[in-house]
């Protein structure tokens, strides 16, 4: 079961540029920033209440943002959904039908668990499962 929406997830490719629209112009906090060698991106949080804005920037030029970003230029990337139990919520959207682009969970931003649902199963949406860390 999907427990809120955890972030939007934004590609940009220049995260200082990014950092400072959402920081300065919109006044929203930043709140960790590291590198996602797994996903081949930079990412940051800012909070936005209970819930984030992600900033995330491609590594390389191969990497899944990038060819995102060649494609459709910067702006809204995905979707994330918190779950309590991404195990379980995997097992119960795929035997619902849904496409899933990873049917394992892999590492996210500040050791989360994620998986990916594919677009063509979710109206053209790119959407993240989230399992937190259990320290975040």
């Amino acid at each position: 079961m999907f427990t809120r929406i955890d972030h939007v997830g934004i590609a940009v490719e220049d995260i200082d540029a990014a950092i400072a629209l959402y920081d300065e112009q919109y006044d929203l906090e930043l709140v960790h920033r590291e590198i996602v060698e797994e996903q081949g991106v930079e990412a940051v949080l800012l909070d936005v209440g209970e819930n984030h804005i992600e900033l995330i920037a491609p590594l390389g030029p191969e990497t899944t943002v990038a060819k995102f970003i060649a494609k459709n230029g910067p702006g809204m990337h995905h979707v994330a959904y918190q779950v309590e139990d991404i195990e379980a919520e995997i097992a119960r959207l795929v035997a619902s039908g849904i496409r899933m682009i990873d049917r394992e969970p892999r590492t996210g931003i500040r050791g989360s668990r994620v998986a990916f649902l594919h677009p063509k199963s979710t109206a053209g949406v790119l959407t993240e499962l989230t399992e937190p860390a259990k320290d975040h």
